[in-house]
């Protein structure tokens, strides 16, 4: 989604440098041309050469980086070559320099010789995040038109526990997504996506699962990605891999982590899928050691898991849009249906094992549509991305009626 866009990196002194070769690495599987401008700082946290060989472009740091060449670094063609100029990390003396137009250094200069779009993402501890002159200086950067790119919340280098630390490099990716495609049309939207089985344990190596190669989910999970939305998707145990950037994922194991999960990242979104087979029943109790086999015959003991998709059907709101899957063996539409109803889904999703192709394990899928009102639409077998693009075409248009 970034080809052919040249993006210019600038990092400076702080510890979340390492978290800069990691958004590097993002960027340039997007398809962006990346290079990278270090502060004096910077060189004390991290080197040009991890930078270079992520990038595969050369790092400059200095106005001359051969004392003896004499060969001049040209800032100013760094600065007009870039379509976007990201500061990730932002230090608190970066920001008080860029505020106040100082240019004692090779970074600076490029940046005051810059005339894109400019992101930052500050990082630094709590308290000087929270100062008068940090805040200070922030506004008068977006007064300059740059972006802020807000820092998340958490555990600090200093020890201590609060905001400072930078933005995950994938949300600066969304963000540099939604700037190059402001059209997409789930950008902004936040999407929440079960995928695969559960696996619920008997003892330390045995479980209860099912088939599920979450390969459905996890299809769904790159298509709203691919039009915008920022997506979190919840993973039973799978080797499935996610592509795209603007995936955030949660591995859990067992149907209770997977509703724990869920529960957790509902609120902010506008959009739930719920692909994932999640198991019914659980053991009800689980052995602490392995059980050994010394019956003839040997029985279990199961309980109810939480209805994680009925769950949410309960807490959501009117803004809110929720998708549900059937997977049956008879009775298809009247079980669908129920689902459906009981559950508050805006539409459900059928598929039915007797259909050839469709299921689980297999690259492709058979499905219905099935709606409140009792309309309903047939697909033919496609594969599974194609069928995932189906049904994110649906949720499109019901975040845009």
């Amino acid at each position: 989604m970034l080809t052919g866009k040249k993006i210019l990196l600038a990092v400076t002194g702080s510890i979340a440098a390492y978290k800069s070769a990691y958004l590097v690495r993002l960027l340039t599987s997007a398809g962006a041309d990346v290079r990278v401008v270090l502060s004096p700082g910077a060189l004390e946290f991290i080197t040009p050469l991890t930078f270079s060989t992520l990038s595969g472009n050369p790092v400059h740091s200095d106005f001359t980086e051969d004392k003896n060449s004499g060969v001049w670094t040209r800032h100013v063609d760094m600065a007009l070559w870039a379509d976007l100029m990201i500061i990730a990390p932002a230090s608190a003396n970066t920001l008080s320099k860029m505020a106040s137009g100082q240019s004692d250094n090779f970074l600076l200069a490029v940046y005051m010789s810059n005339r894109c779009h400019v992101m930052i993402a500050p990082a630094m501890d709590h308290d000087m995040f929270l100062h008068e002159a940090t805040q200070q200086n922030l506004a008068k950067l977006i007064d300059f038109g740059h972006q802020i790119i807000r820092p998340g919340e958490g555990s600090l280098a200093s020890g201590l526990h609060g905001i400072g630390r930078m933005a995950e490099p994938a949300e600066i990716v969304r963000e540099v997504i939604g700037h190059f495609h402001p059209d997409l049309p789930l950008i902004n939207k936040k999407a929440i996506v079960t995928a695969g089985p559960t696996y619920e344990r008997i003892d330390p190596v045995r479980f209860v699962g099912n088939f599920s190669s979450g390969k459905m989910g996890f299809a769904i999970a790159e298509q709203l990605a691919a039009r915008g939305a920022d997506v979190t998707l919840v993973s039973g145990p799978s080797v499935l891999k996610t592509n795209h950037p603007g995936i955030r994922r949660i591995d859990v194991m067992t149907a209770a982590e997977m509703y724990q999960a869920c529960i957790e990242n509902f609120d902010a979104s506008d959009i739930a899928v719920m692909a994932a087979a999640v198991a019914d029943y659980t053991p009800t109790h689980v052995a602490s050691e392995k059980i050994k086999k010394n019956d003839d015959q040997w029985s279990l003991t199961f309980e109810k898991t939480v209805d994680i998709a009925a769950s949410l059907g309960k807490l959501k709101r009117k803004d809110q849009i929720l998708v549900g899957f059937a997977l049956e063996t008879e009775h298809e539409e009247k079980h669908a249906f129920v689902k459906l109803t009981k559950k508050n889904f805006d539409f459900i999703v059928l598929n039915s094992l007797r259909d050839e192709g469709a299921g689980f394990g297999t690259d492709t899928n058979k499905i219905s549509l099935i709606w409140p009102d009792n309309k309903r639409q047939n697909f033919g077998l496609k594969s599974k991305s194609k069928v995932a693009a189906d049904i994110v075409a649906e949720i499109e248009q019901l975040t845009h009626p």
